[in-house]
């Protein structure tokens, strides 16, 4: 009898060791916006077995905006979100206790988008021409600094105000000549509808941002730093297998979402794996911030997007929990 409860009890002790060995730890990354090409990496991590291989067990929530996944990863809504370094960095400033752990897109999205016929091809292209442009978003606020970086002469460029969706319709209408916007969004929304588009890049005309971040809240980083960095090894895999092969990420993401139009959400993957580097950061791996490219986005938000802060650029983010 008493081998058998030792028997017993050892099997009871292995099982138990066993279930908590193999029990993943639940985590959720509320994205930036709907599902897109730039988010199919993550859905990749999912089906591929990237977050799984690091004991993770990772929910995907579509966002509403940058400014949204800041407030729910505050709140603790969600473990991980996804947003653009200037949200982020004005959200912290104002006592929201975030931090990025990736630094994702290192190169801005940022463009001048218009259709190719226009010719608008290089920043001066823009003297005489209408913009279509949206109050208060990140892009017209930034771009006075295109403006000033290419001495272009702001008053021969006519801003026309108008909500975020009318901004391609009134391109393809010739209401605007061009608009401002996202070179892996609204550049293809225009090639979508049979057009040939051109895009000028912030980044090319010397206005270049930290695009998109990972960020967590200071008290997940505190107190679940190996789950923090389980995971960011898990985005860093599924974007690493997502450059390998952009067609099995698009794949993924049409398992969650089979309305997507593959080509499109291919092309737009492809611009975004085109992003993630910086000249600072380039072969330093994915995710890794450069204190450079994080110093140039803190001075362009203090003086265009009105960032009040005195912290340094680099205490917003940390490089602490990627792959060594």
């Amino acid at each position: 009898m008493r081998k058998l409860a030792s028997g017993l009890v050892g099997a009871l002790l292995l099982a138990s060791a066993t279930g908590s060995a193999t029990a993943a730890d639940k985590a959720s990354l509320i994205l930036n916006w709907y599902l897109g090409g730039l988010h199919t990496p993550f859905y990749l991590g999912v089906a591929n077995g990237c977050y799984a291989r690091e004991n993770v067990e990772l929910t995907i929530e579509e966002g509403r905006g940058s400014v949204r996944a800041v407030q729910v990863v505050g709140a603790k809504g969600a473990t991980f979100g996804m947003s653009d370094a200037g949200s982020l960095m004005i959200g912290v400033s104002r006592g929201t206790p975030l931090k990025a752990v990736m630094s994702l897109l290192n190169t801005s999205g940022f463009a001048i988008i218009s259709l190719e016929k226009v010719g608008i091809r290089t920043a001066k292209d823009l003297e005489g021409k209408k913009l279509a442009v949206s109050p208060g978003d990140a892009l017209t606020q930034l771009f006075p600094a295109v403006v000033r970086a290419n001495g272009l002469d702001a008053s021969r460029i006519e801003l026309v105000f108008m909500d975020p969706p009318a901004k391609v319709p009134a391109t393809l209408e010739g209401r605007t000549d061009a608009l401002l916007g996202g070179i892996d969004d609204q550049f293809f929304l225009i090639e979508a509808q049979g057009h040939k588009a051109a895009g000028l890049r912030f980044a090319d005309l010397g206005v270049n941002t930290v695009g998109m971040t990972i960020h967590a809240h200071e008290d997940t980083i505190r107190d679940r730093p190996d789950l923090v960095r389980r995971f960011v090894e898990g985005t860093v895999c599924a974007w690493e297998a997502a450059k390998a092969d952009p067609d099995a990420a698009v794949a993924a993401a049409l398992a969650v979402k089979p309305d997507l139009d593959r080509e499109s959400t291919k092309k737009q993957l492809l611009v975004d794996l085109d992003l993630l580097d910086s000249p600072a950061t380039r072969g330093k791996g994915i995710g890794y911030a450069a204190a450079e490219d994080w110093e140039r986005t803190k001075e362009l938000l203090v003086q265009y997007r009105d960032l009040k802060t005195d912290r340094p650029a680099m205490s917003f983010v940390t490089n602490d929990f990627l792959p060594r």
